[in-house]
Parts: C-alpha cells; structure tokens; sequence
C-alpha cells in the first residue's frame, strides 16, 4: 500500500477566527492580546482597535483588506460627538486616499492590492465628545499590518527500484528515461519534477540475499512564480488542483507499475518498481522575505507571513531568519540597506 502523509487542502485550510461572529471575535479580556488575522476575500470583516496594545492584522498579498476601524470596541456602537479621525503610516506620515489607500468619512482604512512594503505599523488617533457638554477626548490606536502569502508548497515522493549492479550505466540510463516520463505527465498541468536524491544500495533481503536497490527521491512543484521567485499575482496562481492532479498522475504511474510487474508472465526485468516503497510527504515553503512562525502569528500559523524588520528569508524556506542588520519588512538579504 501506498504511504500519504500529507497536510489537508488548502482549500480547507481556513483561517478559524474568520468564521467567528465579531462578537465573538472581540469577547476576550482586555488582559490578553488581541490577534486578528483576515480571511482572503472577506471584504466584510471588521477589524477594532484597541488602546491597551497594537492589533494584529494579516492580509494576503496582491488581496485587499479587511476594513480597520479607527475605533476600540467599547466605542464602536457608542454616539460620538463630532468625531474626527486621522491614520499614520509606518514612517510617521500622515496618510491619505491614493490608488492603494481609501479612507472613509468615519475614519475606516482600506488597502487595496495590499503589498509587502506596505507592512508596518499603523496608528490612528480619534478625536470626539460623548456628550456635547463633556471635553474633547483623544484616543490612539495602533495597528501592526503584515502582508501573508499561502505557502508555495510541492510534493515529494521517494520510491525503490529493484536495480543493476550499482556501477552498472543502466542505471543512469533508466533514471533518465524515468524522470522524462513524470516529467511529461504533469508539464500539462504546469508542474515540473526534479529530482532531489538517487542512490543505489546494497540490500540483505530475508530468503533471497543481497539485491541492488535504486532510491529515488524527487519533488513535484507548480511553475507558477514570477520573475525574481515573488508570489504570483494572478488569480490563476492557486495550485493546489493541480498539483493534486499531478500527484494523482504519479501514483496512478505507479501502481501501473506494479501490475504490470505482477501480472507479467515473463521473467522479471533487471530494473522495476518494487511495489508498496511509494511514499509522498508534503513540504511547505515560502517565498524569499516570508516565513511561517506561528508563535509569533498565531492566528495565521500556515501563513507565510512577511519577514519583520530585524529578520529575513533569503531562499524558499520556511523561516525568517534574525538579523540585526534587516531593517524593512520583507527582507531577503542580512545586510544593512
């Protein structure tokens, strides 16, 4: 039998908080942090600050985002008097609508088509009277923005053939032939297979000695990435249908194989699939200048989140890796800018 261990979709990979009720989003203690991550699409979710700690929102690249009240939630469904609100960006400048930024009458924040650079924190202050005889009040609230991006995951298989003696050119040869013939199953679907290990052992079966074993190892990814290995930003850029198509296709291939192998009247070939050694795990990796850390992004522990100042992601891992030198969001260098 085939081995899968893999993680679910990522069509059901939700974010939990974003099917809770505002309500229930905001119902916790003022002691705790409030962390609020920010559905793909979910236009209508709204996000309240909080003038005790910075609000974490997360909204996907390329994607707009939730709208960000310049309110806490005690006031939210207050009357206020003459309110009058104003948002600081990052740098401390005052910010106004433009074609990424819109800013409603009552003080609302959207960004639209939301970008990395565009991460930082954000402060809002709001200026209003409860009552017309009462002071003026003014509050401040900040924001901590993170851009996220769904990570760009592949498969990766290993499988065992039966082999020719190790030192044997038919076993390059073979390798060859094989990966041509993955390959040409999933270049339909914009996949690509590349081959990560091959090795040849030397293996002590119980009732029939040693054999020459080949074990392949090799990943299948989608080739949808842009210049300069940034996320895409085409809505067409989700691949999880089709690269669970082309693992489809591979294992299909494989107990192909098998029968053939098993149904064969002939002797044996010198070289052929050893039936049941297919395995498949699933890797996550980020795009360079994000990562995933769900201790620090808990309500987005599958995200790849964009690397905070003082951190940076050079290649296709998983982590932001500390560096004192990284100053901006999204780095993928360590070294001062």
């Amino acid at each position: 039998m085939q081995s899968q261990h893999h993680k679910a979709k990522p069509a059901i990979r939700k974010h939990i908080l974003c099917s809770l009720s505002i309500t229930e989003l905001y119902s916790v203690q003022s002691s705790k942090t409030f962390l609020r991550s920010a559905g793909p699409g979910d236009s209508s979710l709204k996000i309240v600050g909080s003038i005790v700690f910075p609000v974490k929102v997360y909204v996907k690249l390329n994607q707009n985002s939730p709208r960000i009240l310049c309110v806490t939630n005690r006031l939210r469904n207050s009357e206020l008097i003459d309110p009058v609100s104003q948002w600081h960006g990052p740098s401390g400048n005052i910010l106004s609508e433009n074609s990424s930024v819109k800013i409603s009458p009552t003080g609302t924040l959207i960004f639209r088509h939301f970008k990395s650079s565009q991460s930082g924190v954000y402060a809002c202050s709001l200026v209003y009277k409860l009552t017309a005889e009462q002071p003026v009040k003014n509050l401040i609230m900040k924001y901590l923005i993170y851009a996220y991006s769904d990570p760009n995951y592949y498969y990766e298989f290993t499988v065992r053939y039966h082999a020719a003696p190790c030192n044997s050119i038919y076993n390059s040869s073979f390798e060859k032939t094989l990966l041509q013939l993955l390959s040409q199953l999933v270049a339909e679907l914009s996949c690509e297979v590349t081959l990560i290990k091959s090795e040849c052992h030397h293996v002590k079966m119980q009732r029939a000695g040693l054999q020459n074993e080949i074990f392949f190892t090799f990943s299948v990814a989608s080739l949808d990435k842009e210049q300069n290995n940034r996320p895409c930003q085409q809505s067409t850029c989700d691949t999880s249908e089709r690269l669970s198509k082309a693992r489809y296709l591979i294992e299909n291939f494989f107990k192909q194989q098998a029968e053939i192998t098993r149904n064969g009247s002939e002797p044996l070939p010198e070289i052929y699939y050893i039936e049941g050694t297919l395995q498949m795990v699933w890797v996550d990796r980020c795009y360079p200048g994000y990562g995933m850390n769900p201790v620090r992004h808990p309500d987005c522990p599958d995200c790849c989140v964009v690397c905070s100042p003082g951190s940076y992601n050079p290649s296709n891992g998983i982590h932001c890796l500390p560096c004192n030198k990284s100053f901006t969001y999204g780095a993928t260098e360590c070294q001062q800018l």
